[in-house]
């Protein structure tokens, strides 16, 4: 007899770098975050201003890609770029 719920989809090999990706650019984001926190010069003040806005876009880009690859990987993303901003 076979297991009703035991089919798995084979999982897109795409899908899951973007996810990766989509992890790793968080992580960076974090990082960014921290060292903007730490940053009392005005130059490195605006150096990590800009290392958020161009991770912000990254993170973007990936959530939009991951979207357009269906409407499960629709439902991932917008859980996992929900924890982005935060």
């Amino acid at each position: 007899m076979k297991p009703v719920f035991s089919k798995k989809h084979p999982q897109d090999p795409e899908l899951l770098t973007l996810r990766s990706e989509l992890l790793e650019a968080q992580g960076e984001l974090a990082q960014a975050y921290r060292q903007f926190d730490q940053a009392v010069d005005p130059e490195l003040v605006e150096s990590c201003i800009y290392q958020i806005s161009a991770v912000k876009a990254r993170c973007n880009y990936l959530i939009r890609a991951i979207k357009e690859r269906g409407p499960q990987a629709a439902a991932a993303a917008q859980t996992e770029g929900d924890s982005v901003w935060t």
